[in-house]
């Protein structure tokens, strides 16, 4: 499956010059302010710089091993803020007023709109009616995981939809006699749900942060001024990936 996402990104990096035409300008004074950096003169604390990297090192472990130790993703980032901290010995009133704390107001409120919408049976009752109408046309089914999961993950956040989701894709899979076509449909949904992250301003937790960043450094992003690219990367990027999934699974 890699080639596909490489190409799929290589597709996305060339449509780029034709989304952004107007921005991609060449001005010379700004390559010279860009040549100028001196990144070095950027860390100031070299020691800090490695306590640091290796409590990063050791948090991207933990959540590798979270399975294998019984521990939340959660608990592990909480602690590793914590250590952070001690082996930083940075102000915790001046690190708090750092914190993106609309963004994660905001990640508050989506996690609890799509768990009240698990919870409440909608999304189960979805999944229930796709498996009634599709039958056993896999085709037809990996074509509607694949853009359904696209269309809905442009709207929703995609961490928490394909953890509400994957437990009705496991059941569609459990019934499909062929372990290729299983893989299909996995894949489908995986791809759809993945690309559909880069649909909204709100589709994925990248695009909030990145967006509450540049607020903050007083470039300003709307809504609306994200979606106008983001649907059509994601249009796309889904498009090319229906075409892979037919050509490897289904031809």
């Amino acid at each position: 499956m890699a080639p596909i996402v490489v190409i799929i990104f290589v597709v996305f990096v060339l449509f780029t010059r034709v989304l952004f035409r107007n921005s991609l300008q060449y001005h010379e004074e700004h390559v010279a302010a860009v040549t100028a950096l001196q990144e070095r003169r950027a860390i100031t604390d070299p020691r800090l710089l490695v306590r640091c990297l290796a409590v990063l090192v050791v948090v991207v472990v933990a959540f590798g091993l979270h399975a294998v130790v019984h521990t939340e993703p959660s608990i592990v980032a909480l602690v590793g803020a914590g250590v952070m901290l001690l082996v930083s010995r940075s102000n915790v009133h001046d690190v708090l007023n750092e914190v993106e704390w609309p963004t994660l107001v905001f990640f508050m409120g989506l996690f609890v709109m799509v768990a009240g919408l698990a919870h409440t049976g909608v999304i189960e009752a979805i999944g229930t009616w796709a498996v009634d109408v599709l039958g056993d046309n896999y085709f037809l089914a990996a074509t509607s995981l694949l853009f359904g999961s696209s269309a809905l993950g442009a709207f929703f956040d995609n961490i928490p939809y394909i953890a509400t989701m994957a437990p009705i894709v496991e059941g569609v899979v459990a019934q499909v006699p062929d372990p290729q076509t299983g893989q299909a449909l996995w894949w489908a949904f995986a791809l759809g749900a993945d690309f559909g992250g880069n649909g909204t301003a709100v589709a994925a937790s990248a695009n909030v942060v990145a967006i509450g960043i540049a607020a903050r450094t007083g470039h300003k992003i709307s809504f609306w001024q994200f979606t106008r690219y983001g649907i059509v990367v994601t249009v796309l990027s889904t498009a090319m990936a229906w075409l892979y999934v037919w050509l490897r699974y289904f031809t």
